[in-house]
């Protein structure tokens, strides 16, 4: 990828490129999986499919986290044109969660103990959005704009989204898998203590 570097900036380092290429690795997976997921082609594997995405793109947001601050030469972010319309992600994921899209999640746990209603559709495709503004930068080889998106969104908004949403599909996943029935379970322990 040739890097576009405008008049009078330098080039990003070594450790900034790699950065840059894991963080768009990651996205281009994320947008694919959430967009799979969207679409129902495997709803047995729904859950571990999104439990995985999210998690791995929490931890390349965590090294955009732990990265001093990267700040673009220019002071505004280049015209990319319009913003891919995101309605339809969101919706088709609305109907994936149907009946269990909505959670419970903390405001700041900093500072308040305020609960706030928040949606596993609306997390990830806040997300997915954040990651695909940056990448649009990032594949017009703009890298030091794309990793401040990253970074700057990552801080400001999806680095908690992409937290809470986690542990709601998470709770999901443990439900489904350890939820079972009261006569189940008394059958399986009785199994348990007689073999």
């Amino acid at each position: 990828m040739d890097i576009a570097t405008p008049t009078g900036a330098t080039e990003p380092d070594a450790d900034l490129l790699d950065l840059a290429r894991a963080v768009a690795d990651e996205s281009r997976s994320y947008l694919t999986t959430v967009t799979e997921v969207a679409a129902g082609t495997t709803p047995e594997a729904t859950l571990p499919l999104l439990l995985l995405a999210v998690s791995d793109v929490l931890a390349v947001g965590a090294r955009l986290g732990a990265t001093t601050d990267v700040v673009p030469v220019l002071r505004f972010e280049p015209d990319l044109g319009p913003d891919p319309d995101v309605d339809p992600l969101r919706a088709a994921l609305a109907n994936v969660f149907e009946g269990i899209d909505e959670y419970a999640e903390v405001v700041d746990p900093l500072v308040t103990p305020e609960v706030e209603t928040s949606s596993v559709s609306g997390d990830l495709v806040a997300i997915a959005g954040a990651l695909a503004q940056g990448l649009r930068h990032y594949q017009t080889g703009a890298v030091t704009e794309a990793l401040w998106w990253w970074q700057f969104s990552y801080l400001s908004d999806w680095g908690e989204r992409a937290s809470g949403v986690l542990r709601a599909i998470q709770t999901m996943l443990a439900h489904l898998r350890l939820d079972v029935a009261d006569d189940v379970a008394t059958e399986a322990e009785y199994d348990a203590l007689q073999s």
